[in-house]
This record gives structure tokens, sequence and C-alpha cells, in this order.
């Protein structure tokens, strides 16, 4: 090779001079890219293991066997029952009550004893000064039949979804009540 083309070769690599990786950039980018990976395979459990309950169906819905039709009167009757629910990562099977009786139309519902002044329990027919009504011991609030309240509280009391099926009542979640 000339010294002219030798001259010339040398031009054309200035321009676009070629930086190369120092040992400690290598070791930087190495021991960082090692350390995320690291990182990440220990995280990504972890998400999963909080975001995984989030991601499960929901069993929303679900109705629960309480009481034959035929026993069902126009006087509330007091059921209880159990269900089965998932909280997370927590199973429990809480027991629940409901009130239960059937309108003159022969329509059956359930409301729920949760009193809506302060969360009590409520019963049917137990004061003497309140016959035939849902009664709450804690602050006096009271109810008619169809959960329509009297007094104190602010709201009537809840019923929950009721379907009939082969001759059993079945109960459903809990809903703002309907009937007034």
């Amino acid at each position: 090779m000339s010294e002219q083309q030798h001259g010339n070769h040398e031009d054309e690599h200035k321009g676009s001079k070629r930086r190369e990786m120092s040992r400690r950039q290598f070791l930087s980018y190495t021991l960082g890219g090692a350390g995320a990976f690291m990182a990440a395979g220990a995280t990504i459990p972890m998400i999963r293991f909080a975001v995984d309950p989030l991601l499960q169906p929901k069993n929303e819905g679900a109705f629960v066997k309480v009481i034959e039709e035929e026993k069902v009167t126009e006087e509330p009757t007091e059921v209880k029952f159990t269900i089965h629910q998932v909280d997370g990562w927590y199973e429990s099977d809480p027991k629940l009550t409901a009130w239960i009786a059937k309108d003159e139309d022969g329509t059956i519902y359930a409301l729920s004893p949760v009193c809506k002044h302060l969360g009590c329990t409520v019963n049917w027919n137990t004061n003497p000064e309140f016959p035939e009504e849902f009664f709450c011991p804690c602050h006096g609030a009271h109810y008619t039949r169809d959960g329509q309240t009297l007094a104190v509280a602010p709201a009537p009391l809840d019923e929950f979804e009721v379907k009939r099926e082969n001759g059993f009542v079945y109960l459903g979640p809990v809903r703002p009540n309907t009937r007034v």
C-alpha cells in the first residue's frame, strides 16, 4: 500500500472513531444486568402472590339452600345458614341469619337482621311496645314486617336475593330493600 493510500485509509477512520468498552464498563454492565435479573426473579413471585387473588373469578351470586318452601309462613321465621366465602387467601364458613316470610301474594322474601342504625341484631315481635315489628334492643329502632324503618334507623332493613327451586328456598347475596 502506498503512503497516500495509507493516509486516506487513516482519514476515513478518524471521522468514525470507534469507542471500545473498558473493562470497568463491561463489569458494571454485567453485574448490573445480573443484579437486575436476580431482583426480578425475587420480585415477580411476590407480585404474583399479591395480585393472584384479584385475578381469580368471583363467586358472587352463589345461593344457599336454607328452608323448605312449605315451612315458610306469613309470620317471619328466623333461619340460620352457613356460606363459604373466600377473602383473598382466607377461606371461612360464617354463619348467617335471615328472617324469612311470605307476603299476601305468596311471594317469599328474606330480610337481613342487621339494624341499619348501628349494626345490632333485630328480632321479630320481641318488644311488647312494638308488637308485630322487628325491634333492635340496642337503640330502639323498629321496622315493619317488610323492613320499612319506623324509628331511629336511617334506612330499611336489607334483603337477601331469594330463589325458589325444587320445593326449597335459596338465599343469595344481600341487597338494598326493594319491598319498601
